[in-house]
């Protein structure tokens, strides 16, 4: 299972987020998950989207999981029934 994070490498509360997803994934019976890491600075089409919402939290599908701060309950919610 995969999340992507959208971000910017200058961005607090991205690096904020990661490293909350990677105390989740640590949790015991949260599913193994994997995390990628998206620069929107890199693509104009994902800067334009999400340019202040930074970071955005986004599962295999594309849909938008939090953005700003991690909701683990959310996303346990979201990776115990996939």
């Amino acid at each position: 299972m995969r999340l992507l994070l959208f971000g910017r490498d200058y961005c607090h509360l991205c690096h904020d987020m990661l490293a909350a997803l990677e105390t989740l994934r640590g949790e015991p019976g949260v599913p193994h998950f994997e995390i990628e890491v998206v620069d929107v600075d890199a693509d104009p089409a994902l800067e334009a989207k999400y340019d202040e919402l930074v970071p955005v939290l986004v599962d295999g599908e594309g849909c938008e999981l939090c953005h700003y701060f991690l909701d683990a309950a959310k996303v346990r919610e979201y990776l115990n029934k996939v």
